[in-house]
C-alpha cells in the first residue's frame, strides 16, 4: 500500500465518522448549535419566525374540590303513566241563517232513451280477396249473426263501424248509437 493509498483512506474514514455525527445528531431533533429544527407543520414554515409561542390557560383544581348546586328533583318520570288530558272543547260552530229554500229548474222530459243494444262483438272475419270486414256478433242466447258496414242484424240493428276491437252499431231508425267491444262468448 502507498502512502497516497493511506492518505485517501485516512481521509474517507474521517468523512464517514463526520457523517454518522451529524446523523446521529439530526435524529435525535438537536441541530447544529444556532440552528432551530425545521416545523413539521406547513402553515408554521410559512409564518416563520414571527410566531409567539402558545399560552396555555391556568388550571384551577381547588374549583373541583368546592361545593356544588344540590340536583333538582325531575319534573318528568319518563317511567310512569299518567292519564291522558281530555281535548279541548270543540268550537262552537256559528249557524249561518237559513236561506230560504231554493226551486230547481223544472228537468226537461222527453222520450227515453232507447235500451242498450243486446248484441255482443265476439270477432271480426276478413274475406280475402274481398274488400271490407265482417262482424261476428252474438245474442247471448246461441243466435251468432255476420254482418258487414252498413247492414242490419235481426232487422233491428244496423253495423256502423268495425274496427280490430270494435264494432259500432245503433238502431235501424239511426238512435241509440252504442260501442260494443270485443268480447268473449
Amino acid at each position: 500500500m502507498t502512502a497516497q493509498t493511506r492518505k485517501q483512506l485516512t481521509i474517507l474514514g474521517v468523512l464517514v465518522a463526520v457523517l454518522v455525527v451529524t446523523m446521529f445528531v439530526v435524529s435525535r431533533g438537536e441541530g447544529p448549535a444556532g440552528t432551530t429544527p425545521a416545523p413539521s407543520n406547513p402553515t408554521d414554515a410559512r409564518a416563520g419566525a414571527t410566531k409567539s409561542p402558545q399560552q396555555v390557560a391556568d388550571v384551577r383544581l381547588e374549583l373541583l374540590k368546592g361545593e356544588r348546586d344540590a340536583l333538582r328533583e325531575p319534573e318528568r318520570n319518563l317511567f310512569v303513566f299518567k292519564p291522558k288530558a281530555p281535548p279541548p272543547p270543540p268550537p262552537r260552530a256559528v249557524e249561518p241563517p237559513p236561506r230560504p229554500a231554493e226551486i230547481a229548474p223544472p228537468v226537461p222530459t222527453g222520450p227515453p232513451p232507447p235500451p242498450p243494444i243486446p248484441l255482443k262483438f265476439i270477432g271480426v272475419l276478413e274475406r280475402p280477396g274481398q274488400q271490407g270486414k265482417v262482424a261476428i256478433l252474438s245474442d247471448g242466447r246461441g243466435g251468432t249473426f255476420y254482418a258487414a258496414e252498413g247492414e242490419s242484424v235481426l232487422g233491428q240493428y244496423k253495423v256502423l263501424k268495425i274496427g280490430a276491437e270494435s264494432a259500432e252499431l245503433s238502431y235501424t231508425d239511426g238512435r241509440g248509437r252504442q260501442t260494443l267491444r270485443l268480447s268473449g262468448q
